[in-house]
């Protein structure tokens, strides 16, 4: 079983990844995590034309970086293969994509992430990849 687990760095996404890890290791089939960290860089377009388009990039992959510093320390004590996929834009829209077309069987992710107030106004990442998403999306409190 190929496992996409959503990590934006919150406590939420470290229990979806523990949940992925636990998951695994009751198959009797080997399996895999990818973790997939999706930066939202349409704050940042305009900025690209100040700074250049690279210098936006690096910033975002920086951030990403930190995000996924403890799910790599949680992944490093199990021997589950794992890759990690780095996506800028919008979070919902990269997540779907990278488990459809990377053929991930299932999107694991946490319930809240850590964009707080901003969800209860315009609708939370997690309900949108659920209504979009072709695979099963397991939402991990």
């Amino acid at each position: 079983m190929k496992i996409l687990v959503a990590i934006d760095g919150s406590a939420p996404s470290l229990a979806a990844l523990k949940f992925a890890i636990d998951l695994i290791g009751r198959q009797s089939e080997a399996g895999s995590i990818g973790m997939i960290c999706v930066r939202d860089d349409t704050a940042l377009r305009s900025a690209s034309h100040v700074v250049g388009r690279k210098a936006v990039e690096d910033y975002l992959r920086e951030l990403s970086e930190e995000d996924l510093v403890e799910a790599r320390k949680l992944l490093a004590t199990t021997d589950i293969p794992n890759e990690t996929i780095h996506r800028t834009g919008r979070p919902d829209v990269e997540i779907c994509a990278a488990a459809r077309d990377q053929g991930y069987d299932m999107i694991v992710m946490g319930s809240k992430g850590r964009t707080g107030i901003s969800d209860l106004l315009i609708g939370s990442i997690a309900q949108r990849v659920v209504a979009a998403a072709t695979r099963p999306v397991v939402l991990v409190k």
